[in-house]
């Protein structure tokens, strides 16, 4: 069966935003990479000058903030649309990738999977959110639907995720990878180490850990929390592999995430994802171009932030009514 769809092709016309910019990508490097050493800094300071732990918690949540944003601008190196260079979005992305606790081959493989597998019901797995249909549910044994329950819950997505995935996850090998995706995993492994090892000698091992930890922890919920809206909210789109259109994947099946300017830069445009989804290779910094000056993209209704908070309540596909539902 082929698919059908009601939108128009528009990606021809995304063409000319593809090209990377040299000078905006340093910019970006620039402005988020000073004011995160910056906050490091003075969390440092707090801690050897026995200020109140809050005060490191505090600037914690606003280096958590650039730590998300250094995260997009490794997923665009990722996408080798961050630089012109392939090769500089190759190094770029791997030494981000220590910061963020990512390592870039692995992630790249798994990242690009998802890419051609996403909103398609037959290929889940790939770097997504673990979602089951409602009859998939409604078949399993009860400890394993209890186990999925206890997934798709909020704390434990959100909270323990974010420990699981940036410091146990991403410290092994994806499945069914190649040498050089478990080099890049050994390699940033290896970096980590070495940072942790040169931050003992100098600032101390347990002031590295009190400002890692939570920056990492803020950070990841952050993060999961902005793929988990990207695909799991009201009105998505799932279907059958006879039945996926890309197109439809990327209009209805990614949502356009309008934040407020202030999140909107933490999190480098990656809200306008369903743009993202039509052409990978745009870089962050020409997506609200972009939108701007193609009509056809601004057909996507935008998800709000106050509608989006009502996305953890949807948990299932039901195949019949072709909706994201709560458990029953």
């Amino acid at each position: 069966m082929q698919p059908n769809t009601s939108w128009p092709d528009v990606r021809p016309a995304l063409s000319p935003y593809r090209n990377p910019s040299r000078g905006k990508a340093i910019w970006q490097l620039t402005n988020t990479m000073v004011p995160y050493a910056g906050l490091w800094y003075l969390m440092i300071l707090s801690i050897r000058h026995d200020f109140s732990y809050w005060w490191t918690l505090a600037l914690s949540v606003v280096a958590a903030g650039f730590l998300v944003r250094l995260f997009i601008l490794f997923h665009d190196c990722v996408h080798a649309s961050f630089l012109p260079s392939k090769p500089a979005n190759n190094w770029v992305g791997r030494l981000l990738g220590v910061l963020v606790f990512t390592p870039f081959d692995d992630w790249r493989l798994s990242h690009l999977r998802h890419h051609v597998s996403y909103a398609n019901l037959d290929t889940r797995g790939f770097g997504d959110i673990w979602t089951l249909t409602l009859r998939e549910y409604l078949q399993l044994p009860r400890h394993k639907r209890w186990l999925y329950r206890l997934y798709r819950n909020p704390v434990v997505l959100l909270g323990f995720g974010a420990i699981f995935n940036f410091l146990l996850s991403n410290r092994l090998p994806s499945r069914k990878v190649q040498h050089k995706q478990r080099m890049s995993v050994v390699l940033t492994d290896l970096a980590i180490v070495g940072v942790f090892l040169v931050a003992a000698q100098t600032i101390g091992w347990q002031t590295y850990l009190l400002i890692q930890l939570p920056v990492l922890w803020l950070a990841g919920m952050g993060g999961i929390w902005l793929f988990y809206v990207q695909h799991q909210f009201e009105g998505g789109y799932w279907a059958r592999k006879d039945e996926w259109d890309p197109l439809r994947a990327a209009m209805e099946g990614s949502s356009y995430y309008q934040l407020p300017n202030i999140l909107r830069w933490f999190s480098a445009n990656i809200g306008y994802h369903h743009i993202h989804h039509l052409n990978a290779r745009i870089p962050n910094y020409r997506l609200p171009e972009c939108y701007n000056e193609v009509p056809a993209v601004r057909a996507r209704k935008p998800l709000t932030l106050r509608q989006s908070l009502t996305a953890f309540r949807l948990k299932l596909w039901d195949e019949g009514q072709g909706k994201m539902i709560a458990f029953p």
